[in-house]
């Protein structure tokens, strides 16, 4: 049977939380200031010294996790999309536009974020994360957005490698981003896709 994706409401949340969406970090992309940074920041990537299991979910605050965000934002412009095989959840993406409140649309009614993509660790590398892309990217083409942004960390070589290969561009990478001690060392790497 093949992956069918949905487009659920927030009532849905629950089961979207339900696609795991750690990773293991087994390489990082270091930042190096070129000429002290007059000559840009390059990306490196290079291999950790043990290897971890980074869990979005398992950390932050309370908000970050999918079944409070309607709780926590005004969702009436989102879109939660979910990828069924059969009757099983194996991956989701969420999109957010013209949302006041949410600093990464900073502002602007024609940019869409994608807020959240995940795909079950069982079924990644078989197009589950790229059907949910195009699928997100289109959502926010209809709504006349001009841009889709996706916020990641140098942590997630694999994440950025995805989005490099569906279009995307490296627009901006913030070095001391996160002031959380279990996550200053990342660094936020911001991405655009021109719709």
């Amino acid at each position: 049977m093949p992956v069918t994706i949905t487009q659920m409401g927030p009532d849905g949340l629950a089961l979207y939380g339900s696609v795991p969406i750690a990773f293991r970090v087994e390489s990082v992309l270091q930042v190096h200031a070129v000429d002290g940074g007059l000559g840009g920041l390059a990306l490196w990537e290079t291999p950790v010294d043990a290897p971890y299991v980074k869990d979005y979910d398992a950390r932050g605050p309370e908000p970050e996790r999918p079944p409070n965000w309607a709780r926590h934002f005004d969702v009436s412009n989102w879109a939660f999309f979910i990828a069924f095989d059969g009757g099983n959840a194996v991956g989701a993406a969420t999109v957010a536009f013209d949302t006041p409140g949410v600093r990464m649309l900073e502002g602007r009614s024609d940019l869409a974020v994608l807020w959240d993509i995940r795909v079950h660790p069982d079924r990644r590398g078989q197009g589950i994360g790229t059907a949910l892309f195009e699928r997100a990217a289109a959502w926010a083409r209809e709504r006349g957005c001009r841009e889709l942004k996706i916020e990641t960390q140098n942590i997630n070589v694999r994440a950025c490698r995805f989005y490099a290969a569906r279009g995307c561009r490296l627009g901006a990478i913030v070095r001391n981003a996160y002031s959380e001690p279990d996550i200053a060392h990342e660094a936020m790497l911001l991405w655009y896709l021109d719709l």
